[in-house]
């Protein structure tokens, strides 16, 4: 039991792994997003890479013209949202495929951030934000702080999501997705369901995007580079790791993979041995990949192992 303080005790001194738990839980919000395109709707949706610095530098920019933080949070919210139906509707209206669909926004939505922050980087330094509620004295009290107000913002998001997916119309989003012959057999408006799941998905994640640029102090362009990979990551861990099938569960299980998955990383990236071979912060996203391939890649050799050892 000392031991287990201690260890808990450290953990919350140590300003990495409290940033580290913080970056899982933004993220969490962006793996939430991709569980409704990827694994609810069966849309494979590339606007998570334009969509997450969307609400970033939506939310910047409101934040900058003295719009109070939690609106502006919300009003990124919305710029992901609208994203997510211009997605759908590219698919629905045009008769594009999904994915191309996604692709052109996603290079679209390159330029529209560019268009809308007029830089590349852009500072929020001075500037109110969603984590000044709470007074901080030095950079741990700080990371403490975020570390809860993004807690707070998860645990608000997960229910709000569980709450909806057990819905009426939660219920024709699944429906959608899981048969879209059979839900337009039982009178349900697939195409509004589509642009509906895609809105919350990208809404989730333009979510994720404001409140990293608070976190973050700014915008940057580059932000987004990634995004789609870092929530297929959670999503693949937490069902890996977490086998679950009620939405309540699933939903926990995709939150817990986000945060493992950012553990993973620091790990990674703070691990003696790798930074002896040259392994350092440029090589993230080659360490994501490599992280999401052995976890796809366990399964099977566990089944083989598993049936091998049943012979």
């Amino acid at each position: 039991m000392d031991s287990l303080l201690q260890f808990f005790s450290s953990f919350l001194t140590n300003v990495t792994w409290v940033g580290a738990l913080e970056l899982g839980l933004i993220y969490a919000l962006v793996a939430l997003g991709v569980l409704i395109s990827y694994k609810i709707l069966d849309f494979p949706d590339l606007t998570a890479d334009g969509s997450f610095p969307l609400g970033g530098g939506v939310c910047v920019l409101c934040i900058l013209n003295q719009v109070d933080p939690w609106l502006a949070t919300l009003i990124g919210m919305l710029a992901g949202s609208i994203a997510g139906v211009i997605t759908a509707s590219l698919h629905i209206g045009f008769k594009l495929e999904k994915l191309l669909s996604s692709i052109l926004m996603m290079i679209a939505l390159y330029s529209i951030n560019l268009r809308i922050m007029g830089s590349p980087n852009v500072s929020l330094l001075g500037e109110a934000t969603i984590y000044d509620a709470m007074p901080a004295n030095d950079d741990l009290q700080l990371a403490i702080v975020r570390l809860l107000m993004a807690g707070l913002v998860v645990v608000i998001a997960k229910i709000l999501f569980d709450l909806f997916f057990a819905t009426e119309t939660g219920l024709a989003v699944r429906a959608t997705g899981t048969n879209q012959r059979m839900a337009k057999a039982q009178g349900i408006a697939v195409n509004k369901m589509t642009i509906l799941g895609m809105a919350i998905s990208n809404g989730l994640i333009a979510l994720g995007g404001a409140l990293y640029v608070q976190s973050n102090g700014g915008f940057d362009i580059s932000i987004g580079v990634g995004t789609i990979v870092i929530g297929l990551a959670a999503v693949i861990i937490g069902e890996a790791i977490f086998s679950a099938k009620r939405m309540i569960w699933l939903t926990t299980a995709v939150i817990a993979g986000s945060i493992l998955y950012r553990f993973f990383i620091a790990l990674a990236l703070n691990n003696e041995v790798l930074n002896g071979i040259g392994f350092g912060p440029q090589d993230l996203n080659l360490i994501t990949a490599l992280l999401v391939v052995f976890v796809l890649v366990l399964p099977q050799f566990k089944q083989k192992w598993l049936a091998k050892r049943g012979q």
